[in-house]
């Protein structure tokens, strides 16, 4: 039977650890308040450059003086406030990757930790590079696809372009239909897609990972491709726009990323293999022996 002494001890290491979580978790938490009160400081000027692409869409529609506006008071401080929470994380996020990694380094291998700490490296990178694609490329058409209607001819005038009486009148009393957007739902669309984005490019880290820890492999990946062509057609339907365009760019970026996630997981099963044979596991040559042959087909 276990001692009180003995219960102790036990429980010791998960006090340590629960200590060391409490303080990773302080830190992440400070350096993600730090960076929001840094964003906040200049949440003006990150606005305007979030909104650069629909300025630019609606000065080629010929609006020389673009205007956005906000309809409650509490409108564009809490617009702030969302800038400031995503600056923030995006900001503090070296600090909280750094503090996961001293927190989980201590319990693995050494191989282990070489194999973890790229991804943990990439991570960001391929974040960035999803959210720049997102702002620079889809955004601006998302945004040429939606207010590009306002300048399309009218309908109706076109059919009735036969009667001229009618028409000159349609001319004379029709209602100009312009584009009075609110700040707050511009940058929704905005940050959507930027996250959208984000997150897909997260896709080769993903399978490379369960790659290395055996939950798939490359050739599991080629045989379920066409569920996954299904499956990147839906999500492109449900993150992007009503635009064919759009959805077409997201599909064909993100089968692009699964395509280089299998040679990705491929890399690494030849690795992990030639590791296991340069270690004696296995040898490729015993199989090419006509005594192992032989002898393979009488357990037969």
């Amino acid at each position: 039977m276990s001692t009180t002494e003995d219960l102790d001890d036990s429980s010791a290491p998960l006090i340590e650890h629960l200590t060391e979580l409490r303080t990773r978790l302080i830190r992440s938490v400070l350096a993600f308040v730090v960076g929001m009160v840094l964003c906040f400081a200049v949440g003006g000027y990150i606005l305007d450059f979030l909104l650069v692409p629909i300025e630019k869409t609606m000065r080629a529609l010929g609006n020389p003086d673009p205007v956005m506006q906000y309809t409650a008071p509490q409108e564009y401080f809490f617009t702030l406030v969302r800038i400031s929470m995503v600056g923030g994380l995006a900001l503090s996020f070296p600090v909280i990757a750094t503090q996961l990694w001293r927190f989980v380094a201590p319990g693995l291998y050494k191989n282990e930790k070489n194999a973890f700490l790229p991804f943990l490296v990439a991570s960001p990178v391929l974040f960035l590079m999803g959210a720049a694609f997102a702002h620079f490329v889809v955004v601006p058409m998302a945004m040429a696809f939606f207010l590009g209607f306002a300048d399309l001819p009218s309908f109706v005038s076109a059919f009735m372009a036969s009667s001229g009486d009618v028409t000159q009148a349609v001319e004379d009393t029709g209602i100009d239909i312009v584009f009075n957007g609110k700040v707050n739902e511009s940058l929704d669309i905005t940050l959507k897609m930027i996250v959208a984005f984000g997150l897909c490019f997260q896709l080769p880290v993903l399978l490379t990972l369960m790659g290395k820890a055996g939950l798939v492999s490359a050739e599991g990946l080629v045989n379920v491709r066409k569920y996954a062509i299904v499956g990147i057609l839906v999500l492109a339907a449900l993150v992007t726009p009503p635009d064919v365009v759009t959805q077409v760019i997201l599909f064909v970026v993100v089968y692009g990323l699964y395509e280089i996630s299998i040679w990705l997981v491929k890399m690494v099963e030849k690795k992990r293999d030639d590791q296991l044979r340069e270690d004696g596991y296995y040898d490729d040559e015993e199989f090419d022996d006509p005594l192992m042959k032989e002898f393979d087909e009488d357990d037969d």
